[in-house]
């Protein structure tokens, strides 16, 4: 017997019909002898509609009230699964984030977990053989008791922070795909999907624009050390042996993979901007002056490029910021101008960028090489470079972004055979 977190994203509760399969997914578990907590998102669009009608409301509303607003539709789905699961003749009860609790910071619309405490979940398990139906994405921030949510993606964190917390032996997310796949099937019909990746490849995926899972919840995966297993809602519940292994992707410690490939895979996000400062006098503190507002606008910049002149007196820095926060970083710097002392603010809006992700990169050279090679061959102007251990990325028009993803996918192999 074991312990499962399962989780089940909007596609997966998006009508009553597809709760009850849900939670044929999980008697499937229970009677196969496991002790299982469910996390759940709310039914897909739902959310949405909730963010508009705050929108509606007031185009600048409190943003402690815009999440007790959008926190209730993961409170209607958990309660729904809960009935469904007791029409099955299965003891179950819904949690709301508060009820646990799932403890956060008061960074309302994007908290971060602070701490759980799984004690009384554990306890039922024992004592009642009862399903914990738990409503992602929120949770409270004890010192106001004011209800807080996780950002967009948050059920996936609820889901892994609760398996740690209550000693799961693994979380399982159910999704609308069957796992991890070494790019976007809809960009690159080869794709194949990868039956394990290490935390750490996963977060560069999620990272760099892979929309399997949030971020978070792939840290506090490798933090805990917590396998992550994704996998199809869709799979008829009666057709999988809940002791064997269906399809799906684990993820895990890279000691536990395998294969390991020097590329494991290809990620983009065409949700970028580009920003060029012209002309800076080029002195100590002048990327201070630029990036120091940026952070405390909670702007994130990703990849920095900057160019000296031939005098040396004068720099151009060019940067990335996410295309949802470039009307907040223009108006920053645009609005810090006396202070940065540039000539010049230019940018750019139609941009992708491509990244190039693989643990086999620490012990291989010449592998972005070989990237910049194949896509001058297919004339595809690269505007900026960063890499790390493990991974590189390029930032290229948009319009070329199928393209160099489906050259880079087969530049290394990844198709599948």
């Amino acid at each position: 017997m074991g312990r499962l977190v399962m989780k089940f994203g909007g596609t997966s509760v998006a009508n009553i019909e597809r709760i009850r399969n849900v939670a044929r997914h999980v008697k499937r578990e229970v009677d196969a002898g496991h002790e299982v907590a469910v996390v759940v998102s709310a039914m897909s669009g739902k959310t949405n509609e909730l963010v508009e009608w705050c929108r509606e409301a007031s185009p600048l509303h409190d943003a402690r009230e815009y999440d007790a607003v959008v926190a209730s539709g993961e409170q209607v789905t958990s309660g729904l699964l809960a009935i469904a699961l007791q029409s099955l003749g299965i003891p179950a009860r819904s949690w709301q984030g508060w009820q646990i609790p799932i403890l956060t910071s008061d960074a309302h619309a994007s908290a971060r977990i602070v701490g759980i405490d799984g004690g009384e979940i554990i306890k039922r398990f024992a004592e009642h053989k009862e399903v914990a139906v738990i409503a992602g994405f929120q949770g409270i921030h004890a010192p106001t008791g004011r209800i807080t949510t996780l950002g967009r993606g948050g059920s996936d964190t609820s889901a892994v922070a609760i398996a740690a917390a209550i000693h799961a032996d693994r979380c399982d997310i159910y999704t609308d795909v069957d796992g991890v796949y070494t790019t976007d099937p809809r960009v690159v019909p080869k794709a194949r999907r990868l039956n394990r990746i290490a935390f750490e490849e996963m977060l560069e995926l999620a990272s760099q624009g892979a929309k399997v899972l949030q971020v978070r919840s792939v840290e506090l995966g490798m933090v805990h050390n917590m396998p992550v297993f994704v996998r199809s809602s869709f799979d008829k519940p009666e057709d999988i042996d809940p002791f064997g292994t269906p399809p799906g992707t684990l993820i895990c410690s890279e000691e536990e993979v395998m294969e390991n490939h020097v590329v494991t895979g290809i990620a983009f996000s065409k949700d970028e901007a580009q920003i060029s400062v012209r002309r800076i006098e080029d002195k100590p503190g002048v990327a201070a002056s630029i990036f120091g507002p940026l952070a405390e606008a909670n702007i994130n910049v990703d990849m920095i490029v900057q160019n000296v002149s031939e005098d040396g007196k004068t720099t151009d820095l060019t940067f990335t910021v996410p295309a949802s926060d470039f009307a907040r970083a223009k108006a920053t710097i645009t609005g810090a101008q006396d202070k940065i002392g540039y000539a010049r603010f230019d940018s750019e809006t139609d941009v992708a960028k491509v990244s190039v992700i693989g643990s086999g990169m620490r012990s291989h050279a010449g592998v972005a090489a070989q990237a910049f090679a194949a896509l001058a061959a297919r004339n595809i102007n690269i505007r900026a470079i960063t890499t790390s251990e493990i991974k590189f990325s390029v930032l290229i028009d948009a319009a070329y972004t199928e393209l160099a993803v489906r050259t880079l996918h087969t530049l290394y192999g990844l198709d599948q055979v």
